[in-house]
């Protein structure tokens, strides 16, 4: 397993943390599922399953805690197989003359 992994607009790093911050935000699996980002064009989601993951808002940060070995999966992308631990997940944007905005994937 890399220590950095990129799936379309999505991008994943290992971090150096042990355990999710005090303040850490849960999010709500969806659909038994982790969704790291849906895919504004066709709906297809970067996902994780929610009973080997959980989600985390912390400091305008998107945190992951990893339980036991999986994989991120996307209809349209590889699998990226993920180790147990925690990553920060970061959507990939781009520049257009009125604004700053995610990439559609």
């Amino acid at each position: 397993m890399h220590k950095q992994s990129r799936q379309g607009d999505v991008f994943v790093q290992r971090t150096d943390l042990t355990a999710i911050p005090n303040g850490a935000e849960k999010v709500k699996p969806d659909n038994k599922r982790v969704i790291l980002a849906y895919g504004e064009v066709t709906g297809h989601a970067h996902a994780i399953p929610a009973s080997l993951a959980t989600m985390y808002r912390w400091q305008g940060d998107t945190l992951v805690e990893v339980n036991r070995e999986t994989a991120m999966t996307h209809e349209e992308h590889s699998p990226i197989p993920l180790e147990p631990g925690i990553y920060k997940v970061t959507r990939q944007m781009e520049y257009h003359p009125e604004e700053l905005r995610y990439v559609a994937d």
